[in-house]
This record gives structure tokens, C-alpha cells and sequence, in this order.
């Protein structure tokens, strides 16, 4: 396997102002991560400081401080869609932490409310997070270790959450079905429908004197039955573990609890399905510093993915398969973190003949049971009559069956333009890759923001025909524009967990590995089985 050259020339004026330009987007999402794990939720920083200084004072920790005390020491965790519900009516970061992290040896899902943020309330952002780190937990056979303490449903908001939060129970149980251990931890008021996630859960901790867990309080229980009861009655930790069985564990304080947790997960004897790597992990030959002055925060501006692929794969060793075929995707073999990897990376727009490529190496990656690493920079796939009538809608397809059939785990990473079909064919997000993570310079649309308005104006002049005004269309074609242009930024995306992350592209290396490492918990297993190619 040969490695990578790169001809990236570092002191050019491209190189500078790109660097330069990814500085400054990752200083605004350093910025916006700093301030929700500060707690709080708010834009206020004195509000959300007194609302943090009350919550210690009443001798609890941070969400974040809850799970460095449960991981393994110097253990790394992955946090995932830290910037949920950006751009939205909910607070940045839904209130909720989540990520894969190392607890006595074992990789785990972790899902922990932030109670500074609503008393830990649940909106419809929370909602989503919750669930996607669900299905993270399925779809990697990994167990899920909730860290709870919950007002239930941000009621305000209920009516877009109370039937996709329902799904949360379901998933509890279905992953428990699964053989996937869950273990909840409760820290405070896990109320209503949140007294489900103890109730379905397979462990049990609660802490003393502090942990309530009832399907109705004290005020609905007077409403509803004109019983008066007090809420270490209703749902308190001891109560729980003396009298309801609820409570398997019942522990003294914060640290206690979490002690507790991680001898649970200790005596689950988890092991991995999936092979761990077939070789020690060699340092790429190239300085990943590099790769922030490699993609131009313009996605029109074209870059060599193999710039990218030597900075991040293992001794920058990469086996090209068909390099003089179908130059615009990229394809071939290489190991992250001594994980042997396939990787799929655009070059450029999709025609016919990478489409052949990219479903050929699909089924060889399925063949080998190799897990698959896409890099979008993709414009889409190509237009006109020559290409039409050449079939690139069949020969599209075939790519998309074998992105759509694969069974071997998906990773993408977007380092650019991800627009149209395109996104499809290189496993976005609706195909169910195992994780997606992209640069702050990343853009997602149906097409360009100048593409779209450029077919808004033409579909208004054919309507219009003579009568057509182009200096009074040109405000709304301008407004067009700007909307689509704001709506497909990396911003805009992950505030809709259109991924899990926005990551820094010094860390591409990092993150891929532990995601990789994440996969393997579960077997590791291809697939021959597609749908019919069109010919």
C-alpha cells in the first residue's frame, strides 16, 4: 500500500486565506459549545450564571462534571450534536448531553439532562437528540447510560413532542429486547412521562434524598384523587428501593451514584462482536494542522480529497482502486486507528462512470466486511442532454442501491458542498450512516443558493412571459437567495441534527477513530443481497 503525496503548498495566499477563514468559523462554534456547557441555556450569561450557582449550591454537579466522574480516567469522550436545537426556538444544546464514552473498559452511550437548562425540561430538539443517540446505541450494539434529572415535557411545547417522545419508551425497551443493557441514573425529578425512563430501564440508581420519580406530583395527585401525599411518598429514592422495587440501587450522594454506575456496567462483562484493528495505528505522514487551510470556506472552490485522506489516514497509506476511471470519486483502501477502512471521497460532480465505481467498490467493501468512510464535497450528479440520454439517472441509481443495501457500517464526513442527489449517493444523512460529521465550512442544500434563485427567476419568467419585470423580481430572487445561502450552512444543519457534529478538521483523525471504535461493538458484517440494477 503506497502512500499519499501531497502537493499542498502552505505558504500560498489560498492556503492562508482558507486557514484563515476556517479560524474564524471554528472560534464562533468554540464559542457557542463553551457557552452551553457553561449551563443555563439562556443568552443571558448573568441569568445563566445565578441559575448554575443555585444548582451548586444545593451541592449537585454539571451534566459535564457527571460524566468525566463516570468515564474511565483519561478516557476521551465523543460528544455528539452538541449545537442541537441552534437556530431554533429551543435553547442551544436541547438541554441535553450526549456522546460515547469509556466506563470500566466498556464504550457506552451517554445521555445526561442539563437541569440549568428548564429544570432539564424536554423540547423538541431534546426530543431528537435523544432519540438519535438511541439509535447510535442500537445500531452499534452499545449500552445506553442515562444520567437523569428531568421536569418531563416542556410544556409549552407540547404539542410537537408528545407523540415523537413517546418513541423514547419504545426504544428503552426495545434496545433491553436487544440484549443492549440500560442503566439509569436519577439525580433529582424524573416526573410524568420521565418516570419512564427508570421504569424501562434495566438498572436502577437513585440517589438519597434527592431522586423523585412519580407519574404525578403532589398537586396533580390533590386534583385528580383529593389525596394529600408529599413527594418522598409519591416517588421518593427510598420509597422507591424499600417499598415500589423501582429503585435496584440506592445511593448516598452524586459520586455514590456514579460509583455505583460504573460498577454496574463493570459486571455487564460487555464484549465487543465486531474485530478490533489488524494493525498499530501509525501517525499520519503529513500535519493535520494542515487541513484547516485545505477546503476554501467558498464549497465552489475546488480541492484534492487525497490532500485530505493523507492527513488523516494511518501513515497516509492509501491503495487506490481504478485511479485513471471515474477521476471525480475517489475510492480505495486505508485504515484509520489501525482499523482497515474503504473510502469513498468526490472530486468533483458524479457522472456515469463514478457511479459504475463507487457501487462496484461498495459491494467489494461489503464482500470484505470493511467499514466505509465517505467524504462529501459533492455538487450532485451531472446534468444536460448528452448525460440524460447517456442514462445517468439508471447509473445513478445503481450507486444509491448500493449506498441504500450495504450493510457494512457507514461514517460520512462533509468537508464542503453536500447539494441534491449528490448527498444521497454518498450516504447522507436519510441513509442511515452510523455517524455524521462535517467542517464548519460545510453547506447543505437541494442545490447552490445562486443555482436555486437562478431557477426561481427562470420558472418566473416563463410563467410571466413578456409581461416579466426583472428589476422588480431581482429583491425577491436577492431575498430567495439569502434565505437558502442562511438555511444551508453547518450552523443551520446541526441545530437540526442533520448530523452529529460540527467538528474541528485538526481532530478529523480523532473523531473517526473513536466512531470507528464505537462501530465495531457490534459485529461487522457485509451484505451481497441489492435490489435490481437498471442496466
Amino acid at each position: 500500500m503506497g502512500a499519499l503525496r501531497s502537493m499542498i503548498d502552505t505558504g500560498s495566499e489560498q492556503f492562508t486565506s482558507n486557514r484563515t477563514a476556517m479560524l474564524e468559523a471554528l472560534a464562533e462554534v468554540h464559542s457557542l459549545q463553551a457557552a452551553v456547557a457553561a449551563g443555563g441555556g439562556s443568552t443571558d450569561p448573568g441569568k445563566n450564571a445565578r441559575t448554575v450557582a443555585r444548582l451548586r449550591s444545593r451541592g449537585k454537579l454539571l451534566p459535564r462534571e457527571r460524566i468525566a466522574y463516570l468515564l474511565d480516567a483519561g478516557s476521551a469522550f465523543l460528544e455528539l450534536s452538541p449545537l442541537a436545537g441552534w437556530g431554533t426556538q429551543d435553547p442551544v444544546g436541547a438541554g441535553l448531553v450526549t456522546g460515547i464514552g469509556t466506563i470500566s473498559g466498556t464504550e457506552c452511550v451517554i445521555v445526561a439532562n442539563d437541569p440549568t437548562v428548564k429544570g432539564g425540561a424536554q423540547g423538541p430538539s431534546s426530543v431528537r437528540k435523544g432519540l438519535r443517540a438511541m439509535d447510535i446505541a442500537r445500531q452499534n450494539r452499545l449500552p445506553l447510560i442515562s444520567l437523569t434529572e428531568s421536569a418531563g415535557a416542556d410544556l409549552p411545547q407540547q404539542a410537537e413532542i408528545f407523540v415523537p417522545g413517546g418513541a423514547s419508551f419504545k426504544n428503552l425497551t426495545q434496545l433491553s429486547a436487544a440484549g443492549i443493557p440500560t442503566v439509569t441514573m436519577v439525580f433529582g425529578s424524573s416526573t410524568a412521562g420521565g418516570a419512564y425512563v427508570p421504569g424501562m430501564s434495566d438498572y436502577v440508581v437513585l440517589q438519597k434524598e434527592a431522586a423523585k420519580v412519580y407519574l404525578g406530583g403532589p398537586p396533580l395527585v390533590k386534583m385528580a384523587i383529593d389525596e394529600d401525599a408529599d413527594e418522598e411518598e409519591l416517588g421518593g429514592a427510598e420509597m422507591h428501593a424499600r417499598i415500589s422495587g423501582l429503585g435496584d440501587y440506592l445511593a448516598q450522594d452524586e459520586p455514590d451514584a456514579l460509583r455505583i454506575g460504573r460498577e454496574i456496567v463493570e459486571h455487564l462483562r460487555w464484549r465487543k462482536q465486531g474485530p478490533g484493528p489488524d494493525r498499530a495505528p501509525v501517525a499520519p505522514r503529513y500535519d493535520p494542522e494542515e487541513l484547516l487551510g485545505i477546503a476554501s470556506a467558498d464549497v465552489r472552490v475546488p480541492f484534492d480529497v487525497h490532500d485530505v485522506l493523507a492527513r488523516v489516514l494511518d501513515d497516509s497509506a492509501f491503495e487506490e482502486f481504478k485511479p485513471l476511471y471515474g477521476t471525480t470519486l475517489v475510492t480505495g483502501w486505508g485504515h484509520i486507528s489501525g482499523y482497515p477502512v474503504g473510502v469513498l471521497g468526490n472530486n468533483g460532480i458524479l457522472f456515469s462512470e463514478e457511479s459504475h465505481k463507487g457501487a462496484q467498490f461498495i459491494q467489494m467493501c461489503n464482500r470484505m466486511d470493511v467499514p466505509i468512510i465517505f467524504v462529501q464535497n459533492i455538487t450532485g450528479f451531472m446534468v444536460g442532454t448528452r448525460y440524460e440520454q447517456g442514462g445517468i439517472i439508471k447509473d445513478g441509481a445503481k450507486l444509491i442501491n448500493a449506498v441504500s443495501n450495504s450493510t457494512v457500517p457507514h461514517i460520512t464526513l462533509m468537508v464542503g458542498a453536500s447539494y441534491g442527489a449528490g448527498n444521497y449517493g454518498m450516504s447522507g444523512r436519510a441513509y442511515d450512516p452510523r455517524f455524521v460529521f462535517t467542517w464548519p465550512n460545510h453547506r447543505i442544500a437541494v442545490m447552490g443558493p445562486k443555482q436555486l434563485a437562478g431557477v426561481l427567476t427562470i420558472v418566473a419568467k416563463q410563467k410571466a412571459g413578456d409581461a416579466f419585470d426583472e428589476a422588480a423580481f431581482a429583491p425577491i430572487r436577492d431575498a430567495f437567495e439569502k434565505q437558502v445561502e442562511d438555511q444551508s450552512t453547518a450552523l443551520f444543519a446541526t441545530g437540526r441534527l442533520w448530523d452529529d457534529g460540527i467538528i474541528d478538521p485538526r481532530d478529523t483523525r480523532t473523531v473517526l477513530g473513536l466512531a470507528l471504535s464505537a462501530t465495531h461493538s457490534a459485529p461487522v458484517a457485509g451484505t451481497s443481497n441489492y435490489g435490481i440494477w437498471r442496466m
